[in-house]
């Protein structure tokens, strides 16, 4: 959530950056008429505030006179400022409430180092990574591999659950438990102290995040609405520390864990029917970072490299983009994506996304920290988050990059230890 004294005392800077993220004049000038009624309400609040004053003070001078009709005329007078400082106070607080709510739907603001854009076409390659292979055969895709070789059945799947999931089967359920076992370690080398959370949060826990009330219906839900399937282990892992205070000298405090992702992906109709990059239910190993305001730069570019590093040691080529303001996810001042070249597709695709927040998620969650020096009072912290790596698109980047002219597919070298062969093959 944005800072409401920089959108009440500096408007024109907020509407700045929320024009660059291409948010709609309605909206904004939503937020002017909002605005516009919670200062006429406090001013109505504080004046009949004023006036009430004025009147005590009068009947006290009254008093002493000795009137009693005077008296009894400046009681009434009191008691109908009285209610209707009680009119004022319930349309103040209505008004509060009524910008708070709105100010839940409105997006972070973006960092100035943010490329200007309205879409992904807008978005900047930082650097690009490996060697994309050169293949005597013509490339497959990932799912007649995976079909072919028995590890992935969408057949099964779609009886069991429908369209977007997957089986992983023999060879492939080891290969995504390798990954996931690899990944967490390489975490846990990097200073990630690894969570188990549960799949199961709270929707405050979902508004904390930035989940909630942006994308309701774009999770699932339990029956009762009690509980939400997370779409991300970013829920729980920002949320553990939530309304708490934090000492300075514990930050950063570097978390990691493996979770299935559930989401709806409402929006995706017809995008990626085929194979493993979108589905309802999938695996994933996030990283998240909670440092102070002054760490956070340096803390996003060391969550993007411990990212890369998964990417590096298998081997797999890819590059670093750094994403425009119009493509920036909801809760994020900044994000670079890492992008996997899939050489069946003959594109890059997505595989992580590396985001700081800044204070977005945390004035939502109310996670502060106070300063060594114990003279300020307590701030805000930073969060950041990103995959390492959304496990099955890693399966996917395997599968096509490690493809061999006669079916089989070769593990990667640092991935060996963890699948125990060194490739797949139809035997």
């Amino acid at each position: 959530m944005l800072d409401h004294r920089v959108f009440l005392n500096d408007p024109d800077s907020v509407f700045a950056g929320l024009r660059r993220r291409g948010i709609s004049p309605e909206l904004l000038q939503k937020l002017v008429d909002l605005a516009d009624r919670r200062r006429q309400a406090i001013q109505q609040a504080e004046s009949l505030r004023y006036e009430q004053n004025q009147a005590t003070a009068e009947m006290q001078q009254i008093a002493k006179s000795g009137d009693s009709q005077a008296v009894a005329n400046s009681r009434e007078q009191l008691k109908s400022l009285k209610a209707k400082i009680k009119d004022a106070q319930e349309a103040q607080n209505a008004a509060e409430q009524a910008l708070e709510e709105a100010m839940l739907h409105v997006p972070n603001l973006p960092q100035a180092s943010v490329p200007d854009g309205a879409d992904e076409s807008a978005n900047k390659t930082e650097r690009v990574v490996g060697e994309i292979p050169n293949f005597s055969f013509s490339a497959k895709p990932h799912w007649e591999i995976a079909e072919s070789l028995g590890l992935v059945s969408f057949e099964q799947a779609s009886k069991i659950s429908g369209a977007r999931f997957a089986v992983y089967r023999d060879a492939g359920a080891r290969l995504e438990r390798a990954l996931i076992a690899f990944m967490l370690d390489v975490a846990r080398e990097h200073g990630y102290t690894e969570i188990a959370p549960p799949l199961l949060v709270k929707s405050t826990a979902m508004v904390g995040a930035g989940q909630y009330p942006k994308f309701v219906g774009e999770s699932f839900e339990t029956l009762d609405s009690e509980f939400v399937l997370i779409p991300t282990s970013e829920v729980p892992l920002v949320n553990l520390h939530s309304d708490e205070i934090l000492a300075e000298a514990q930050l950063p405090l570097r978390y990691t864990a493996f979770t299935p992702c559930f989401r709806r992906e409402a929006g995706a109709a017809g995008k990626d029917t085929r194979g493993l990059i979108r589905q309802h239910q999938f695996n994933k190993v996030e990283l998240v970072s909670i440092t102070t305001p002054e760490q956070s730069e340096a803390e996003h570019e060391r969550l993007t490299r411990d990212a890369e590093e998964i990417l590096n040691r298998l081997e797999l080529p890819y590059r670093v983009v750094s994403l425009c303001a119009g493509d920036l996810g909801f809760s994020s001042t900044k994000t670079y994506d890492l992008e996997v070249w899939l050489p069946g597709q003959n594109t890059y695709r997505e595989i992580s996304s590396c985001s700081n927040c800044g204070d977005f998620q945390a004035r939502r969650a109310q996670i502060r920290f106070k300063p060594s020096d114990n003279k300020q009072k307590a701030k805000l912290v930073h969060t950041l988050n990103g995959s390492a790596l959304a496990v099955g698109r890693t399966f996917v980047a395997i599968c096509e990059n490690y493809q061999q002219k006669d079916g089989s597919v070769v593990i990667p070298k640092a991935l060996v230890p963890y699948f125990g062969a060194e490739y797949i093959s139809r035997s």
